[in-house]
């Protein structure tokens, strides 16, 4: 995996074979990554990473310059992989967490301008991501949620979806804080 722009554009990161990950792949970053360039001024915003696993999305906001990325992961192997590359790239604006992600969104109170959830696609109940979002007020006003999941989920109905978009089997579903 690479970081595609910022202070660490075109470093290539190596996880260990070891970690129970699929990060998203460069095509899928880019795309993202594009999509939200043209909503946000990176060096202005707060960034949850859920799911962050090797912290690809992560290095990316915070390469950005992101006021503050916090990654929550529930496996030490990967919170311990992204502290000690967040060191290596000198990212001062990383925070690593390891903790359930539905239980750090059903009890956080703090407000993110993005929160980005990619949660293993065989993982039931994202829903429960969306509902704490929400319930417990995590975004900040026109604040985005960002879901990659499989294709057997579908957010279109929900009363905050913006946008669906679809990259072989990559699927980004958009949620916004309307407020």
């Amino acid at each position: 995996m690479r970081i595609i722009q910022g202070k660490n554009k075109g470093r290539q990161i190596q996880a260990p074979a070891s970690l129970p990950v699929r990060p998203t792949t460069d095509l899928g970053k880019e795309s993202l990554f594009n999509i939200l360039n043209h909503y946000f001024f990176f060096d202005r915003i707060t960034v949850l990473d859920l799911f962050a696993g090797t912290g690809n999305i992560t290095y990316e906001f915070a390469s950005r310059g992101a006021i503050s990325v916090t990654a929550v992961d529930n496996y030490q192997k990967c919170t311990d992989f992204i502290s000690k590359t967040a060191e290596k790239l000198q990212l001062d604006n990383v925070s690593v967490i390891r903790a359930d992600a539905f239980a750090f969104v059903e009890k956080s109170r703090q407000q993110f301008d993005i929160i980005f959830a990619d949660p293993p696609y065989e993982l039931q109940g994202l829903e429960k991501i969306v509902e704490h979002v929400f319930a417990n007020q995590l975004l900040k006003p026109s604040g985005w949620l960002v879901l990659e999941h499989s294709r057997e989920y579908d957010f279109s109905q929900h009363p905050k979806f913006y946008e669906h978009r679809k990259y072989g089997k990559l699927n980004f579903t958009f949620l916004v804080n309307f407020e």
